[in-house]
């Protein structure tokens, strides 16, 4: 396992063993503090990046290039032979130890964490005691321990609530924070396997790497590095990780590759909502549950353990005594058809725009199907695909329509058989 200076190792038993690590327990950065740079902060800025504040980090909202903005980044990552390349370093890294490291996980994720076979991986959701949704998180097994990747905005405070669970645990478990020794690249696109097979070792058959899988590996002859396919994009992509002393180099000879165009928050936020992915603060937040969420398939089917057994945190808000779901007022869903974009917090009322039935939590204009998307919450009963609804935009009533999800479709990897 590779051992970095720069990892907070914290066990049940002992609340913060890196005491100069000041941000490790902060749910989030204070307004005064400096922003963080990532590794590739100085490659962001020589390639045209424009650089904002995002979740505590200065990361490229979009590029000043030939193929920059946001716009052309969101075609090119869906165009055929190509990939996007994000920097997604702000994201938490965490490595799980001890012999009880799944059991414990169970505890404070939906997922079936016992059940993941070794290089096996799974989308899961961290819950509170009520059943809301505290994150979303990517979690694979790595053999000799759990790997686990949350979300930047919310890592300090899921590791607080890790800790906590942690001290109340009778078992045998360790977290490791992989603060930034560790960085983290995505790379998306029907082009992003060529691309990343220039990085492999010769050998590494990557038509026989199934979605939501994980391995450690070289990368361009480097070592500790790891590879996962997976994304948040709706294509086939990676995401790879690697000392951040090397993460440079390694981003460089990616972007060698002309079917690679370096893209930036803006496009990865357009991206996702095409493919009906949530955007945790937004779609996903600790008083939404879920069943709310459309998002109750991270439990598994209704005859899978995890729906039989529950044992995580808000379980019993979520389940019934029997495995089924609990009814709920309100469901996650898609939104089409209003002739100007919905933003976030535009309201939803019925067809005849009378009665306020919910509210948009992420819209914009699809580069793709070149037309406004929505995804909100409406009530249960008008949350059927087909259902018109009117949108409040800018103070007038326009009409919608529910719609399934994802609006484009998405294009994962599969195995041959």
């Amino acid at each position: 396992m590779l051992k970095s200076t720069a990892s907070t190792l914290l066990r049940r038993s002992n609340c913060i063993a890196n005491p100069s690590s000041t941000r490790a327990f902060a749910a989030t950065a204070s307004s005064d503090e400096p922003l963080v740079k990532t590794a590739l902060y100085s490659l962001h800025k020589e390639i045209g990046g424009d650089m904002v504040p995002f979740a505590g980090y200065e990361l490229p909202v979009l590029y000043k290039s030939e193929n920059g903005g946001v716009m052309k980044e969101h075609l090119w990552c869906r165009a055929d032979g190509k990939a996007a390349m994000f920097d997604v370093s702000h994201m938490g890294q965490i490595r799980w130890h001890g012999k009880d490291r799944a059991a414990f996980l169970e505890k404070i994720v939906v997922g079936d964490i016992a059940g993941l076979e070794e290089g096996s991986g799974c989308l899961s959701l961290v819950t509170n005691e009520q059943g809301g949704i505290l994150d979303d998180t990517v979690i694979t097994n790595a053999g000799d321990h759990i790997y686990m990747v949350v979300n930047g905005a919310t890592k300090f405070g899921d590791m607080k609530h890790f800790q906590e669970q942690m001290n109340k645990f009778d078992g045998d478990v360790t977290m490791e924070y992989l603060e930034d020794s560790m960085q983290l690249l995505a790379i998306q696109g029907p082009g992003a396997a060529e691309a990343v097979k220039k990085l492999l070792p010769s050998g590494f058959d990557l038509t026989k790497m199934a979605f939501m899988t994980g391995v450690e590996t070289t990368l361009d002859g480097i070592d500790g590095c790891r590879i996962t396919r997976c994304g948040y994009t709706g294509e086939d992509g990676f995401e790879i990780a690697m000392p951040a002393e090397n993460a440079e180099s390694v981003a460089s000879k990616l972007l060698s590759d002309p079917a690679v165009n370096a893209t930036g928050l803006g496009a990865r936020d357009s991206l996702r909502l095409e493919a009906g992915l949530c955007l945790y603060g937004h779609d996903l937040n600790e008083t939404i549950n879920p069943v709310e969420a459309t998002l109750a398939w991270t439990m598994g089917g209704p005859k899978g353990r995890r729906r039989k057994e529950g044992g995580f945190l808000g379980a019993e808000h979520i389940l019934k005594p029997d495995g089924k779901l609990q009814k709920v007022s309100n469901k996650r869903v898609g939104i089409m058809g209003m002739k100007a974009p919905a933003r976030e917090g535009a309201e939803i009322y019925d067809a005849a725009g009378e009665n306020k039935i919910g509210d948009v939590t992420s819209g914009t204009f699809s580069p793709c199907l070149k037309a406004p998307i929505a995804m909100g919450y409406v009530e249960t009963p008008l949350s059927k695909a087909g259902t018109e609804i009117s949108l409040k935009i800018r103070g007038k009533m326009q009409k919608a329509a529910i719609t399934k999800m994802p609006f484009v479709e998405s294009r994962y990897y599969r195995v041959p058989e």
